[in-house]
């Protein structure tokens, strides 16, 4: 089970944070352009960069504090808060009538990474 949650961790850590640098040096006016990034139009720049650095930091809480045992509660609090930025990113997506699929998926993968490195999965 640990070498499953260390794939899943480091997969998704790679995800977000890969994400959250692109939303961070990418400008808004070229985000908006991606074919895929439609939802950028109904958000600020300054929400896009926040969002990028709730990502960056949630994919290094991902695996950082686990790896390195200081405070590795925060890997499990790091996965949950992006949890909540991936319900946000199915309500925006919902309401653009646009799949989720993707987004719902990284959810479940997250609750499976919290539940482990709680202590809540054998």
């Amino acid at each position: 089970m640990n070498t499953l949650l260390w794939l899943g961790q480091a997969g998704l850590a790679a995800v977000f944070a890969g994400a959250g640098v692109m939303k961070l040096l990418v400008p808004k006016a070229t985000l908006e352009t991606w074919p895929t990034m439609g939802y950028v139009t109904e958000h600020t720049a300054a929400q896009m960069k926040l969002i990028g650095i709730a990502e960056v930091l949630g994919g290094v809480g991902l695996v950082l504090p686990w790896r390195l045992g200081i405070l590795p509660v925060l890997t499990p609090l790091a996965a949950m808060g992006l949890v909540v930025l991936m319900g946000g990113a199915i309500a925006t997506h919902r309401r653009r009538h646009e799949p989720v699929i993707f987004v719902s998926v990284l959810g479940l993968l997250l609750l499976l990474v919290a539940a482990g490195r709680s202590g809540l999965l054998p």
